[in-house]
């Protein structure tokens, strides 16, 4: 097996179709096709079948799939290791934490660990990361959770063993224009929002879930858009929202926003990664360095 045929099946299989796996490889969809003939021969083994979502892969392929991922990062760290460059970790973070809280866990990393290089990958949907993290395009990704375990809050539980740290609390605020009719009331709870405008995303968001956790199915859920937009609606007196302090503070400084009086639990800042791949020399070390002292 050669490494070049090793990306080039990984990327078929991300990528569920030879043309659009040349497209990322900047490869002629002819020699990805040659590629990856030339690795089952060699194998000894078909990796791929024709299904109605593109190219599948075999029972064979998908045994190839953790050894393609390891046997190419250990060609990434043993090639940094001969140049002299730091060891390198991929951390996936949603977009709407790559502002707020990236920059802490950076530090962190930074502080205690200067012989690591760290690469971040910005993604909107948490799906996408999870995947990744779990294919080994990722050593681990920042989310937002809830509970004992990765989905708590109400997403999925992913398809693969993935373990976790909780780095910090995330508070939540319900938040309404000034001259909302509850913005005078005190010692709210759900019940009191069953005929409310609620300014939502879509399911997938992290807010959304929380709402579903935190205020049942009371109010009534208006989709509006992502979290500026939700804000913005809000103060525009459209309706209430749940959202990360963090997101609404400067429109609560300037009275733009008032915060509701109902009391609300933290979200979690949570770092996941493979559980496998703790075994990695220098994982686990690597990965708590992130928490805090």
């Amino acid at each position: 097996m050669e490494l070049r045929q090793l990306r080039t099946f990984e990327a078929v299989v991300r990528h569920r179709t030879v043309t659009d796996a040349a497209v990322a490889l900047d490869l002629a969809p002819s020699s990805v096709s040659q590629q990856i003939r030339t690795l089952e021969r060699a194998l000894g083994v078909a990796l791929f079948v024709r299904g109605p979502k593109g190219m599948e892969p075999t029972p064979a392929g998908q045994r190839l799939r953790g050894w393609a991922r390891s046997l190419l990062d250990q060609a990434e760290q043993a090639t940094r290791d001969v140049r002299g460059e730091r060891r390198l970790l991929r951390l996936g973070a949603l977009e709407t934490l790559a502002g707020s809280h990236v920059p802490h866990v950076l530090a962190r990393f930074a502080e205690r660990r200067p012989d690591i290089e760290v690469e971040i990958h910005s993604e909107r949907a948490r799906d996408g990361l999870l995947a990744d993290v779990i294919e080994g395009r990722l050593e681990a990704a920042l989310l937002l959770d809830s509970g004992d375990d990765v989905g708590g809050l109400g997403f999925p539980a992913p398809a693969g063993p993935l373990t976790f740290v909780d780095l910090d609390p995330v508070p939540l605020v319900l938040v309404s224009a000034p001259a909302h009719p509850l913005a005078a009331r005190t010692a709210l709870t759900p019940d009191d929002l069953r005929h409310e405008r609620l300014l939502v995303n879509v399911p997938e968001c992290s807010f959304w879930m929380a709402g579903n956790k935190i205020l049942g199915p009371g109010p009534e859920r208006i989709k509006a858009g992502g979290v500026p937009v939700m804000r913005a609606w809000a103060e525009h007196g459209l309706g209430i929202s749940l959202l990360p302090r963090f997101a609404v503070a400067d429109s609560l400084r300037s009275g733009a926003l008032v915060r509701l009086d109902l009391p609300l639990p933290d979200l979690s800042l949570r770092l996941v990664w493979r559980e496998d791949r703790e075994s990695l020399p220098g994982m686990r070390d690597i990965l708590y360095a992130a928490a805090r002292p």
